[in-house]
């Protein structure tokens, strides 16, 4: 398929991709594809299959596609930090952990308060290295995308871990679904998506725009940012002129 094949519902949309690209299937054969992380060091690809309790890697090199890691705590979103190091979200795990160069798994969240997160969903690294990760409940809801569970914490934050401490503040706690989260190019601008109609027609299906203090730990506002019109948001990421670019099912 070419960018001609393209439904373009904005004519903008067209001045934004390359008429001679070609989309590739890069795999097949996922329950729930979720969460890609690139490794441009490295040329490679790795993201969830969340049901499927792994995580796969696509090699560019030769355009092969391999297990990363089974079982991987029904992995969610997943993001690469400042120093090229995975950093993922567990449902079934309940965590957030970090991949060392070493191939080692340490965690960097797993409590708030002593009480287990719910499941977290995606993450971004900002650029003083501290994590920020959404924590709603799909992991727990049902055993599909991982374990049938009470929340312990009894609501779905956004948090932020403290780089030198480990510390892990709430940020943000009126959220229904805290779902993909990004920065603002000069991370004065916190994004999140709201996917809280899942649980409710009249729940939002938004993504919502926080200010990021002057000492880049609390955040403030909260406005609508963007309504989604058919569908969800989910991930998403700024490309290099700030526009935000995310998928809606």
């Amino acid at each position: 398929m070419t960018a001609a094949d393209y439904e373009v519902l904005d004519p903008r949309f067209s001045r934004l991709v390359n008429s001679n690209e070609r989309v590739e299937k890069l795999f097949t054969g996922c329950r729930w594809a979720e969460g890609p992380a690139w490794f441009a060091a490295g040329r490679y690809l790795v993201w969830s299959d969340i049901p499927n309790n792994r995580m796969l890697r696509y090699d560019e090199t030769d355009g092969s596609v391999s297990v990363f890691r089974q079982p991987s705590g029904n992995s969610n979103g997943n993001t690469v930090d400042r120093q090229g190091r995975l950093v993922t979200c567990e449902h079934s795990g309940r965590r957030v952990s970090r991949t060392e160069h070493d191939g080692s798994v340490i965690t960097i969240a797993d409590n708030w308060r002593g009480k287990r997160l719910n499941s977290p969903n995606d993450a971004v690294v900002k650029s003083d290295g501290s994590i920020w990760f959404t924590d709603p409940a799909y992991g727990i809801d049902t055993d599909y995308e991982g374990n049938h569970a009470e929340s312990e914490i009894g609501a779905c934050n956004v948090y932020r871990v403290d780089p030198g401490t480990g510390e892990i503040d709430a940020v943000i706690t009126d959220m229904v679904r805290p779902n993909g989260l990004a920065f603002s190019l000069d991370e004065s601008l916190l994004y999140v998506a709201d996917t809280g109609r899942t649980h409710g027609a009249k729940n939002p299906a938004h993504i919502r725009v926080f200010n990021v203090g002057k000492g880049g730990k609390k955040v403030s506002g909260g406005k609508v940012f963007a309504d989604c019109t058919a569908g969800l948001f989910d991930g998403f990421r700024l490309d290099e002129a700030g526009r935000l670019w995310t998928s809606a099912a």
